[in-house]
């Protein structure tokens, strides 16, 4: 008689520690291993600046945070967590250097990493296993399910991003009274300036942001946007304007997004938090490609810079200013957030 495998207590060690997008669109393995095994134990290693998206999931049984701030305690801090718990497997989904030190001290017998090809900084020799190479061309979240189906977990062809279940009443009083008032969340900034939309791209969009059913716009984003959304909040708009940038947490940006109709900005964390939570989201493109950032669900709803250098994948524009996000104009945006709707 073979043995039901789907229904052993596995204990799996996820480590994802870094940018919001990444860790959200990882969480779909969880979803899907989580329906495989049932019964299945799954650890996420994470670095603090995301661990509140983490928590969040409910299909995550335990979260460890790196205490990165504290360098090397942290790094010695974390050795002693990893190697006083047993895991049966480990799936570094990280694929730098670090990732794989900390997949070793799992000391798990099934260390899962990147193929050598699609790794970095010699991430692949920490690891014992491997999924099958894919380059950089496809999703990124159908990328990161090839290690679910290493696991011999079969992928559904429908599932969310497990952050469903956050409403409105999960975040502070402050912002509860926003869903009396259909809204879009316009996202100001991502983690990488050469991605950013201008400023004037805002405020043109905030001042033509008539849309069917929508009575404000909700700017959302971090303390380094506050300066620029003091002053898109005083443009002349047929719509309210509330701003909140800079003064939420990550788990009311979470429930801001889950009651906005549709969300709108560049390639972000924020994005994919919006495809987790099945919100539209147009995205708005120019150095990053949207065969891989696209968020799920919105594939259809992205604006992409019409210059031939896009995208380029750079960090750092060489010598044109942005040129290919300054090309994206309000119009374009109204457009697509209409098709949205």
């Amino acid at each position: 008689m073979t043995e039901d495998l789907s229904a052993a207590p596995l204990r799996i060690l996820v480590v994802l520690m870094g940018a919001i997008g990444d860790v959200v669109r990882g969480l779909s393995v969880v979803n899907a291993i989580k329906a495989h095994y049932p019964n299945g134990h799954i650890t996420w290693l994470v670095e603090p600046a995301c661990s509140g998206i983490v928590s969040l999931h409910s299909n995550v049984d335990e979260v460890l945070v790196f205490n990165r701030p504290a360098k090397l305690k942290g790094v010695w801090e974390l050795y002693r967590q990893l190697s006083s718990r047993s895991f049966d497997v480990t799936l570094d989904m990280q694929r730098h250097s670090k990732s794989g030190l900390f997949s070793w001290f799992s000391g798990a017998p099934r260390r899962i990493g990147f193929h050598p090809k699609d790794s970095k900084e010699g991430n692949w020799l920490f690891n014992n296993e491997h999924i099958a190479p894919r380059g950089d061309g496809g999703s990124k979240i159908e990328h990161y399910l090839l290690f679910a189906e290493k696991l011999g977990v079969p992928i559904p062809a429908r599932f969310d991003g497990g952050l469903s279940h956050i409403t409105l009443q999960n975040i502070e009083e402050e912002w509860r009274g926003l869903s009396a008032h259909p809204y879009v969340g316009v996202v100001l900034g991502s983690s990488r300036y050469s991605k950013d939309w201008p400023e004037e791209g805002y405020a043109g969009l905030l001042e033509r942001l008539s849309l069917s059913g929508i009575e404000a716009a909700v700017l959302l984003g971090d303390r380094s946007k506050s300066e620029m959304a003091e002053r898109l909040s005083k443009v002349s708009s047929p719509v309210r304007i509330i701003n909140t940038v800079g003064r939420t947490t990550l788990r009311d940006l979470v429930g801001i997004i889950h009651g906005a109709r549709v969300c709108v900005g560049p390639d972000s964390g924020p994005a994919h938090i919006a495809g987790a939570l099945g919100v539209p989201h147009v995205t708005l493109f120019g150095p990053t490609p949207t065969t891989r950032n696209a968020p799920r669900g919105s594939e259809a709803l992205t604006v992409v810079s019409a210059i031939g250098c896009s995208p380029c994948r750079r960090k750092v524009c060489p010598g044109l200013d942005k040129m290919c996000m300054r090309l994206i104009s309000p119009e374009q945006v109204v457009h697509r957030l209409s098709e949205a709707l």
